[in-house]
């Protein structure tokens, strides 16, 4: 029998606080399908390509076949992921004023294959029009394996968040690093964490923010409570039970959570989280409204943020849900004019 401390230290559970696969050495895997196909849409749909040419979009994305997934083992994350993809364009002639659509199929789109060596095919529908074509070709083709890198990216960083969990050493150093707090401006988010250990000694930290919308209270309190409202700026199906209890589910799943506390065009209250954190693990997210004229200041509080998901949960609060929000509320008023 090995002395006290020296034992395998794939079985030393005082590594971590709440004993749960102790030095990541488990073979651990999280599917991802279903978020892959949100994230590709994401990053696709949308693109925009412009040249002497013409200018021309991805409008759509028409057929995503095939999986993704990644695991853990030993401390180290593997990925597969397998994609069949095909891509609708429209696109205008500069010259003529003339409108044509075509498609881009990327038929392997594999972690057996680097980017840049990914088949990107171009078709156009008959008729005139080539030179959108030799657009989509070239620099379309550059634009789409950006795209296609972004998600990659997003893949190993964003989604695997919380697979490799902080050894007691790792929570210690990340609880005793200072944190600075960025600048701040009225349009622009503002950050103020502290870190805090709450559960099962997780890491975590309070994020602040602040955002001014140009539309009155009532207003912008009705988009984060209305069924239709939350499925039109966020893009996707949503469960919204707006009421004590009742529950939020939004972006495919990877937001969950309830409502705690709802005061009227003033204040609402969240149980939160994303799909990605560690499982039962909730922050605390207030949403003040204050009115100012014509306008609103929303004034985000969110506690108990894993210290790991900092970044990207700040991103999904200003890029998931102000910048879409302020979207809306200007597709409201142009529709209104």
């Amino acid at each position: 029998m090995a002395k006290w401390g020296q034992g395998d230290p794939r079985w030393i559970v005082e590594e971590r606080a709440d004993a749960t696969n102790v030095n990541n050495w488990h073979w651990t895997e999280r599917d991802a399908t279903s978020w892959s196909k949100s994230k590709l849409k994401e990053v696709l749909v949308g693109l925009v390509v412009e040249g002497e040419a013409g200018r021309c979009e991805i409008s759509d994305l028409k057929q995503v076949e095939g999986e993704a997934s990644c695991n853990s083992r030993k401390g180290k994350l593997i990925f597969f992921y397998e994609w069949n993809l095909r891509l609708s364009w429209k696109g205008t002639v500069k010259q003529s004023g003339e409108k044509h659509k075509g498609s881009v199929e990327i038929p392997n789109l594999s972690e057996e294959n680097e980017v840049d060596d990914t088949e990107i095919n171009v078709s156009k529908k008959k008729g005139e029009g080539d030179v959108l074509k030799d657009l989509m070709r070239t620099e379309g083709t550059t634009k789409v394996r950006e795209a296609l890198r972004d998600y990659l990216k997003a893949l190993k960083t964003e989604f695997t968040l919380g697979m490799i969990l902080p050894t007691k050493a790792t929570v210690g150093q990340e609880a005793a690093t200072e944190r600075k707090p960025s600048g701040n401006t009225v349009q622009d988010s503002v950050s103020a964490q502290s870190v805090d250990i709450i559960g099962v000694k997780i890491p975590t930290v309070k994020i602040l923010m602040r955002e001014i919308f140009n539309s009155p209270a009532d207003e912008l309190y009705s988009i984060f409570t209305t069924k239709e409202l939350v499925q039109k700026f966020s893009k996707h199906p949503a469960v919204i039970e707006a009421e004590k209890g009742g529950k939020l589910l939004m972006f495919d799943g990877c937001i969950s959570g309830e409502y705690a506390e709802l005061v009227p065009s003033q204040r609402i209250v969240l149980k939160w989280r994303c799909r990605s954190w560690p499982d039962e693990h909730y922050a605390t997210v207030a949403l003040n409204f204050k009115a100012m004229a014509a306008q609103t200041e929303l004034q985000l509080e969110c506690r108990g943020v894993p210290v790991s998901n900092e970044d990207s949960t700040r991103q999904c609060w200003k890029k998931q849900y102000f910048e879409e929000i302020r979207t809306l509320l200007q597709q409201a008023k142009d529709n209104m004019e």
